[in-house]
């Protein structure tokens, strides 16, 4: 899948409580000088048919990394454009946390903005679109790549969908800690290429920045079976939301 071009600034994320990283493009990055540092990573996606308990479409399976320190981002790292272009780089590093089997080209690129922090940093994000068995396969081959159980401790998918609570599925995902540009990177594309309509976007943000119950909180208001105690209720299975 195409990016929207070397020469052009991305546009505006624009989602209400998320703050904005300053937009550039490609070529206007590469044209910062030697004191800056570029990041290049890659979100592999697949358009996926099924739908959750039967209900819930999944619409794309979004492959995201656990890394070493417990943060969520994308397969991906830190390049020397000196040595070779973005996208070497980039394919450099994909191989070591995931396998050979997918390399990333310059029509790839979707994005390009400042990270926020004292570092003076550009965060790529490039986008490549597989076939659901395509990906599958490469959720296979990152179990013995060279980085597996060091610097990334396993692949995940995105959940797209909201459930009826409002909170489970990708507000829920939203909650967890993302390393660097990669929480801003993740709804950026997915608004972007349309993969989530931006009202479910803004709602899935606002979900996941409201205050959160604490467990205590929700045993103490829980309604209780009648014959049933509180920590035997807490045991039972739950179905589908």
């Amino acid at each position: 899948m195409a990016g929207p071009g070397s020469g052009a600034p991305p546009q505006p994320l624009g989602l209400p409580g998320l703050g904005e990283l300053r937009p550039l493009s490609r070529d206007m990055a590469l044209g910062l000088g030697p004191g800056w540092s570029h990041a290049c990573h890659a979100m592999l996606f697949a358009p996926d048919p099924v739908r959750l308990f039967g209900r819930l479409p999944l619409r794309y399976a979004v492959l995201m990394q656990l890394r070493f320190d417990g943060q969520l981002g994308f397969p991906g790292g830190y390049v020397d454009w000196r040595l070779h272009s973005l996208e070497e780089g980039l394919n450099r590093v994909l191989a070591l946390g995931l396998g050979r089997g997918v390399r990333l080209v310059e029509g790839d690129h979707l994005a390009s903005h400042i990270a926020q922090g004292p570092r003076r940093l550009v965060a790529h994000l490039y986008v490549k679109r597989l076939s659901l068995p395509e990906l599958r396969a490469l959720e296979l081959r990152a179990v013995r790549s060279r980085d597996h159980g060091l610097e990334v401790m396993g692949t995940v998918r995105v959940p797209l969908y909201i459930r009826k609570d409002r909170l489970g599925g990708l507000p829920a995902f939203l909650r967890n800690s993302f390393v660097g540009a990669a929480k801003f990177q993740l709804l950026y594309a997915l608004k972007v290429l349309n993969m989530v309509p931006a009202e479910k976007l803004a709602q899935a943000v606002a979900a996941a920045q409201a205050p959160q119950e604490t467990a205590s909180e929700a045993a103490a208001t829980a309604p209780v079976a009648v014959g049933t105690s509180a920590s035997t209720q807490a045991l039972l299975p739950c179905g589908p939301a």
